[in-house]
């Protein structure tokens, strides 16, 4: 059974820094591509970055390019989201998920979700 532990989130002002964890198990990272996804209120979930299991590359929603970097620390059963440049739309739920497979396109990656986070909630505001 994949388990995934987010945390992280918090309030922070306008240009701040958040850096999110998602902690699972040895297993889930050697076997499924990690993302996050992000909802914010009274919007639909969307994909926000992806890390692949076979490979490491990493991709990202164009609303973050630049800002966000998704890293993975093995030996600590870790993925990360390092959140910079924060800006107030980025305000939401922050989930972390396991995908069965790399997504073909970020804003399909929800359909290849096995398992999710159970959310941490970040705040952008002054």
């Amino acid at each position: 059974q994949v388990q995934l532990v987010d945390s992280g989130g918090g309030l922070v002002q306008p240009g701040g820094s958040l850096n999110l964890s998602c902690v699972t198990s040895e297993t889930t990272l050697r076997y499924y591509t990690m993302a996050w996804f992000r909802q914010a209120p009274g919007k639909e979930r969307e994909a926000v970055s992806y890390i692949s299991h076979n490979d490491g590359h990493t991709n990202y929603a164009d609303s973050v390019k630049g800002r966000f970097t998704i890293s993975r620390d093995n030996a600590k059963k870790t993925v990360y989201l390092r959140m910079n440049g924060l800006k107030p739309e980025d305000t939401a739920v922050y989930y972390c998920a396991a995908l069965y497979t790399d997504p073909p396109k970020l804003a399909t990656a929800g359909v290849l979700v096995h398992a999710w986070g159970q959310g941490t909630q970040v705040t952008v505001s002054s």
